[in-house]
């Protein structure tokens, strides 16, 4: 996983909170609700080597999580070795001396579970949820990765994850637009001697440097169980999971002691100006980072407040000045990020294609000077804690993040209950507490401030900007060696243990059954789909409206998403801003998606606002504003966001392989945002025409789960059902696409690509079809996770790649495409190509009883956490009435699962999975891979541009 800081905590309102804690002496504290309202009861204790405990029963669905914090990011590496915390957090997922080679990475999916683990500024995390029956299997296996990992390491696994890993770096930040511009921040903000003074993934020599020894150590200096946080959340007891920690952890040695860092934020004597010229960038873009304060620093909260009133609304001054008048760029963004030992606060904006930056630069400064003169509105403030309420509840929906939350403020504050500190200031923060801040931090203070432009646009960067120093790496055949693999396993002695390590069996299999369905009809004719949820006082829902992109005119594709977005800019009653504020003032939320199939209405709120929040969504829906001046600043928008996606090549692969498999003439060879041709031609009133002939309770579904009964619901709904006429749509037909092109093999250039990104696909069916279930279980040993082939032989055996996998694209409809994606390093280009091929014409063949087995073992088992948070019984609602599907289809999903044999899997491979059918697409660095693809066997590749059209 990629090195992120776990969700940072909520602003949490005190009257909510009740999980402090309360010390009972020098190995165990217990906490419990205190003031009624939303209850979290925890228990935590140190076992004797210093593993802190942290345990919370939640029996809602019959699964478990486990988190476990190690107190060490990259604030604990040297220059030099850069990188290395998230590094071992790879190595860390091999191999351990009493499981199975292999199975760290493939057991707990296999378990029908999730894991991954991931690193920040300030700590490595790792997480898993099973079904109840495998959890001690799990302890069995984090425990071993904890505490008996090391002997296991070999110089083979070693070469392999570097691959991996400079995989990752490659795709999330040297293949992609503006990947630089953090490490230039970090190695300006922060002195060369300072833990944030490098990226968390480090740079690629240096990772390139890592050696065997530097692991050891790095393992023995701060993987001991006195340096790290273990929270269990589920359906667990908490006397017999005492039992277990204690069996399975208990041995595991304590470790050096890790001194506690100190907080060490950061000033700057002056402000600097850099600059870069990105390859991959389409559009100019600013930051102006300042440096604040470290987490959990009285200073933080009013500084996150800080943030949202400069820019967190059609109110924010900086919004005004910037989007709104200038109409400089689309949005604009300003955010407080605190760690453990410093903070920033930084202001982004990506500007308008052709924008200076200069101009850009001097709106920040107008839109600050006017909020000096306009000061701090009271309703903001209030606003924003209405909204952080909701928040804070959102953050305990799943026994995964409520596993987060505790270990992490055990593992940082030293409490797991510390939410209710957190609360108590959130709620204390005033209009004088934020200006104090911004007076503190920000006006006349130096920061660093970075133009990223596009490659050859360097007059649009600040005038005296200083070209900035980013290592670019050379794409080199063979520089790296084509070959790493997962060698030998390591020869060694076993670390002897008074508890037999070997696996343990799973418990009873748990009873899995999906949430009690209730359905109903509006007057007008809306179908309702409601299951109701107590366990936090929350509401999500969506309301459906049948169509979306597939009602767009062909020449002018992006009709339904820009309707989508204009919906939410204001009523007859409203302006944008007045129906922001009204709908923040509730601390609720209120999205419109449009997608290839649908237009849907997505709100969340708390439970007693939600007949306000439904009357809301009425107004949007039946009271539209047509704001033209929104109307052109969405225009605006689009095309900025439709020029970006040019320089990103995971985007140039998915828009073209769609135009490949549906071609000119279908509406479903378009992406649903457009292009910028068919954006070009919209006007305001295509999408009135959308609207008034697409909108209606004919085609529309409402889905609603939570805190509300059914009779609460037809309530909230009654005045819509009222005042909403139904009348007939009209659905377009299109011809269905045939796979005759005989072409096989595409490419598309993009210079200076350090991955090739890679596509394989064909039309298979549609989500309808009787085939669509079966289909998909068969995919599920190639492409349908960690433990699928794809994924094992790519970057686990190869090391070519940080992911690879295949699924199949589900509507309603029409024919839904097989994909297959990767995105491997640029110099192994045709050799991923070749494993594909032979994974995809073999795969039928050597699809076994074993294979058919682990299916149906992993899937079955999987729904155990398929139905846990609110949004996943929503889906479940959501795909009922899309596909007219009863209540129990997951039911009958299964026993369909259960029903295939060995030939009815070797039959889905067949007849959908024909490699002879596929066409591949390569997106990549022409001057080094072009020739290389034709040596695939299929000819020269057919040469694209970006948007799909013939080159040459």
């Amino acid at each position: 996983m990629p090195w992120i800081k776990p969700a940072a905590t909520a602003a949490l309102i005190s009257l909510l909170v009740a999980c402090g804690g309360t010390d009972s002496g020098p190995t165990a504290d217990t906490s419990a609700a205190k003031d009624g309202g939303f209850e979290m009861p925890f228990e935590k204790y140190t076992l004797d080597n210093g593993l802190e405990v942290v345990l919370h029963q939640d029996t809602s669905d019959p699964i478990v999580a486990i988190a476990t914090i190690v107190n060490v990011g990259s604030n604990r590496e040297v220059p030099g070795r850069t990188g290395f915390a998230h590094f071992f957090e790879h190595m860390s997922f091999n191999d351990s001396e009493n499981v199975p080679r292999g199975a760290n990475r493939k057991m707990i999916e296999e378990l029908g579970g999730i894991r991954n683990g991931a690193t920040w500024n300030d700590g490595t995390i790792y997480f898993e949820v099973v079904p109840k029956d495998a959890f001690e299997k799990l302890m069995w296996i984090d425990s071993d990765r904890l505490g008996y990992m090391i002997n296991t390491v070999t110089e083979a696994a070693l070469e392999r994850e570097k691959q991996v890993v400079k995989n990752e770096k490659r795709q999330r930040v040297d293949n992609a637009p503006y990947g630089h511009t953090n490490s230039v921040i970090r190695a300006n903000l922060y002195p060369q001697d300072h833990p944030y003074n490098w990226d968390v993934i480090g740079s690629l020599p240096d990772l390139q440097a890592a050696t065997l020894d530097d692991v050891k150590e790095f393992y023995e200096k701060y993987y001991g169980a006195a340096n790290a946080t273990l929270a269990i959340v589920g359906d667990i007891d908490i006397e017999e999971t005492k039992q277990l920690v204690d069996k399975w952890f208990g041995e595991i040695r304590r470790g050096p002691d890790v001194p506690p860092l100190e907080a060490r934020p950061v000033s700057l004597e002056a402000s600097s100006s850099l600059y870069h010229e990105d390859n991959f960038a389409k559009l100019p873009e600013l930051r102006l980072t300042f440096p604040t304060v470290e987490n959990l620093n009285e200073d933080s909260y009013p500084l996150d407040f800080l943030g949202q009133i400069l820019a967190g609304s059609k109110q924010a001054p900086l919004y005004k000045v910037i989007v709104e008048e200038k109409k400089l760029a689309p949005r604009v963004q300003v955010f407080q990020n605190s760690s453990e030992l410093a903070g920033t606060m930084t202001f982004w904006i990506r500007a308008n294609a052709g924008v200076d930056l200069d101009e850009v630069k001097a709106a920040v400064e107008e839109g600050l000077a006017r909020f000096e003169q306009d000061g701090i509105s009271e309703t903001d403030v209030e606003r924003i804690k209405a909204e952080l309420e909701t928040d804070f509840y959102n953050q305990f929906t799943s026994v995964l993040n409520k596993a987060f939350q505790l270990a992490n403020y055990n593992e940082y504050a030293g409490d797991p209950g510390y939410a209710s500190v957190e609360a108590e200031r959130m709620q204390a923060v005033t209009k004088d507490d934020i200006q104090a801040v911004y007076d503190k931090y920000i006006k006349g203070k130096p920061y660093v401030m970075t133009s990223f432009v596009p490659q050859g646009q360097a007059a649009l960067a600040v005038e005296g900007a200083e070209k900035a120093e980013v290592f670019i790496e050379e794409v080199v055949q063979g520089a790296e060696g084509e070959e790493v693999s997962e060698g030998e396993e390591a020869t060694y002695e076993k670390t002897p243990t008074k508890t037999d390590r070997s696996e343990p069996p799973l418990g009873e299999a748990p009873l899995v059954k999906a949430p009690v369905v209730w359905t109903a009809d509006t007057a007008n004719g809306m179908k309702v789909y409601g299951t109701e949820s107590s366990e936090v006082p929350l509401v999500t829902f969506s309301l459906s409206l049948k169509g979306g992109h597939w009602l767009d005119p062909l020449d002018k594709a992006g009709v339904a998403t820009l309707l989508a977005e204009l919906l939410m800019q204001g009523t007859e009653k409203r302006t944008a801003a007045e129906l922001e504020e009204a709908i923040g003032l509730l601390g609720s939320t209120i999205n419109i998606n449009a997608g290839n199939e649908e237009i849907e209405v997505f709100g969340n709120c708390l439970a007693r606002n939600f007949d306000k929040t439904v009357a809301l969504v009425e107004e949007i829906l039946l009271e539209p504003r047509w704001d033209e001046a929104e109307y052109q600043r969405l225009i605006s928008k689009r095309q900025a966001d439709l020029k970006a996606r040019e320089g990103n090549p995971q985007a140039i692969a998915r828009t073209v392989a769609l135009r490949l498999l549906y071609g000119d003439d279908h509406i479903m060879g378009t992406p649903a945002q457009g292009t910028l041709e068919s954006v070009g031609r919209i006007t305001l009133d295509d999408l009135k025409g959308y609207y008034a002939s697409s909108f209606s309770p004919s085609v529309a579904s409402f889905h609603v789960v939570g805190d509300v009964s059914q009779g609460a619901v037809e309530g909230a709904l009654s005045s819509l059902s009222e005042r909403w006429a139904a009348q007939d749509v009209t659905f377009p037909e299109y011809t269905p696409p045939t796979n005759d092109k005989g072409e096989k093999i595409f490419f598309i250039d993009v210079p200076g690509s350090k991955q090739s990104v890679i596509n394989v696909a064909k039309l298979a069916l549609k989500g309808t079809d009787e085939d669509y279930n079966n289909l998909n279980f068969a995919n599920q040993r190639l492409g349908g996770g960690s433990s699928a082939r794809l994924f094992q032989l790519l970057r686990i055996q190869k090391g070519y790649t940080y992911g690879a996998g295949s699924g199949i694209m589900r509507g309603r409809q029409e024919v839904g495409p097989f994909m297959l994606g990767t995105a491997v390093r640029a110099n192994v280009t045709l050799e991923s190509l070749q494993l594909i091929r032979d994974q995809l014409e073999n795969y039928s063949a050597t699809f076994t009883e074993d294979d058919a087995e682990l299916t149906r073992n992993q899937t079955l088992k999987a729904n155990a956490r398929a139905f846990e948070a609110l949004f996943a019984k929503l889906n479940m609602l959501r795909t009922m009435s899309k596909y007219d599907l009863p209540a129990d289809y997951p039911e009958r999903d299964q026993e369909e699962l259960r029903g295939m044999d060995l030939d009815a899997f070797r039959g889905m491979i067949d007849q959908y999975m024909d490699e002879s059918e596929m066409f591949y697409l390569v997106v990549g660095d022409g001057a080094t891979q072009r020739a290389r693809v034709g040596e695939l066997g299929y000819g020269s590749p057919v040469e694209l541009d970006i948007h799909g059209n013939p080159v040459g």
